[in-house]
C-alpha cells in the first residue's frame, strides 16, 4: 500500500515523512486518531526489525512505583496470563532483544526479532501487558515485585522483601549510586528527577496498592505513549495489527506528564552527605566529592551533542586536559566525570575520589577555572 496516497490508515493519520540519511531510513512520523498514541517508523532493509511503546512516567516520590508497574506489568495479562511470560519469552522467542527499562521520567518496553512472526508475537506479548495486565486485580504482584513483610518464624525480626526492593537495596549500597542520587536530588529540588525513580529502600515500604494501580491507570494510555518501529516491515499490516488489537479499544485523554523545568539556582549549592562503610573497612581514601551543572535542554541539538564531546575530551581518558589539570592540582586520586543524557535537563558532572587535598571552596574555584580555560 502506497502512503504517499494514503495519509490515513487504519486509524493511523501520516503527519510527517522524510528521509534521514546518517540512518539510512525513511523516516513517518503517524498519530493514532482514536487513541492519541504516537508511532515513528524507520523504514529501511535492516531484516532486524524493532518494536518499543515507551511512556512518560514521572514520579512524585522516591517509592519507586514506575519501577516497580515495569517489572509488574510484564506477571501475567489479559491474553497471556502466565506468571512470568517475560521469562518464557526470553527461554523461547528468536529475540534479538528484549527488555523493559525505568529512567527517571519514562518507561521503555522495546523488543526486536529477525523472524516476523516471532516479532509480532512479541509485539502482541507487550502490548498486552503494559494495556491489560493482572497487576490491576491481584494485589500479590505489588508484594512481589515491590515489597512486602517477611517473618521466617515468630521469634524472627520482621524484614521487608521484594524483587525491586532487594535490587535498589544492592544498587543503593554502591557509594556512586548513592552520589548520583543525591545529585540530581539537589540539582532538581522542585521537579521529578529530584526523586528516585528507581526507588528508595527506605521509601519503596510506603507504596500502597490503590497509588500503584492509579499510577497505571494515569501514564499507560496511549495518548502518553510513543511507539516505535524500525526495520524492514509490511507497514500497513502493522499498523491494522496495533488499532485493531489495541489501540483502538481507546479513546483520547488529556494526560498531564509534562515535566515541569527546574529554575535556576540564585547562588551555588554546597551539600555534605554521608554513607555507610563495612565497620572493618578503613575510611580514609573514600571521600568523594562532586561539581555538578544543569545544562541547557536536552531538544537544545548543538549544546547537546556539545556536551558529549566535552565530557569526552575534557575527562574520559588520562590525557584529558581537565582531569589531567586537576590531578595535577593534587586535589584527589581519581578525577572523573560524565553527562546525564536521558534527562529532559541534562546535567554534567566532576567528580573527585579519594582523599580530597583541598578545601571546598579551593577545589570549586580550581574547577570553574580550568573548566572554563578548556
Amino acid at each position: 500500500m502506497n502512503l504517499e496516497d494514503r495519509k490515513n490508515i487504519h486509524g493511523f493519520r501520516l503527519l510527517d515523512e522524510q528521509m534521514v540519511t546518517e540512518v539510512n531510513s525513511k523516516t513517518k512520523l503517524f498519530e493514532h486518531e482514536k487513541s492519541g498514541a504516537r508511532l515513528l517508523f524507520l523504514e529501511n532493509d535492516d531484516d532486524n526489525k524493532v518494536f518499543s511503546v515507551t511512556f512518560r512516567t514521572p514520579p512524585t516520590d522516591s517509592t519507586g512505583v514506575a519501577h516497580i508497574v515495569e517489572h509488574s506489568v510484564l506477571c501475567g495479562s489479559r491474553k497471556f496470563p502466565l506468571k512470568e511470560p517475560f521469562v518464557e519469552l526470553v527461554k523461547g522467542s528468536l529475540n534479538t532483544f528484549l527488555n523493559a527499562m525505568t529512567f527517571p521520567d519514562k518507561t521503555m518496553y522495546p523488543v526486536a526479532s529477525r523472524n516476523e512472526k516471532d516479532f509480532r508475537n512479541l509485539m502482541d506479548v507487550y502490548l498486552d501487558a503494559v494495556f491489560f495486565p493482572n497487576m490491576l486485580k491481584d494485589p500479590e504482584i505489588l508484594m512481589q515485585e515491590g515489597w512486602h513483610y517477611e517473618l521466617d518464624d515468630k521469634d524472627s525480626e520482621l524484614t521487608y522483601k521484594g524483587v525491586v526492593y532487594n535490587e535498589m537495596k544492592g544498587v543503593f549500597s554502591s557509594p556512586d549510586a548513592i552520589l548520583d542520587h543525591k545529585i540530581l536530588e539537589i540539582l532538581f529540588p522542585d521537579n521529578t528527577y529530584g526523586f528516585e525513580s528507581g526507588g528508595d529502600p527506605d521509601v519503596i515500604p510506603e507504596l500502597t496498592y490503590e497509588q500503584f494501580c492509579e499510577f497505571h491507570s494515569k501514564y499507560y494510555h496511549p495518548s502518553n505513549s510513543y511507539i516505535f518501529l524500525y526495520g524492514n516491515m509490511d507497514i500497513a499490516d502493522t499498523l491494522k495489527f496495533l488499532d485493531g488489537e489495541y489501540l483502538s479499544k481507546f479513546a483520547k485523554q488529556p494526560i498531564q506528564s509534562a515535566i515541569t523545568p527546574q529554575q535556576a539556582f540564585t547562588k551555588p549549592v554546597d551539600k555534605v552527605f554521608p554513607y555507610a562503610v563495612s565497620t572493618s573497612e578503613p575510611t580514609e581514601d573514600k571521600s568523594m566529592l562532586s561539581l555538578n551543572f544543569v545544562v541547557s535542554s536536552a531538544n537544545n541539538a548543538q549544546s547537546y551533542l556539545a556536551f558529549q564531546m566535552l565530557a569526552h575530551l575534557l575527562l574520559d581518558t588520562p590525557a584529558a586536559p581537565l582531569k589531567k589539570a586537576l590531578i595535577d592540582a593534587g586535589i584527589g586520586k581519581e578525577v572523573f566525570g560524565y553527562f546525564t543524557e536521558s534527562l529532559l535537563q541534562p546535567t554534567f558532572s566532576i567528580i573527585y575520589q579519594g582523599q580530597i587535598k583541598q578545601t571546598k571552596k579551593n577545589l570549586l574555584r580550581l574547577s570553574i577555572k580550568h573548566f572554563k580555560h578548556w
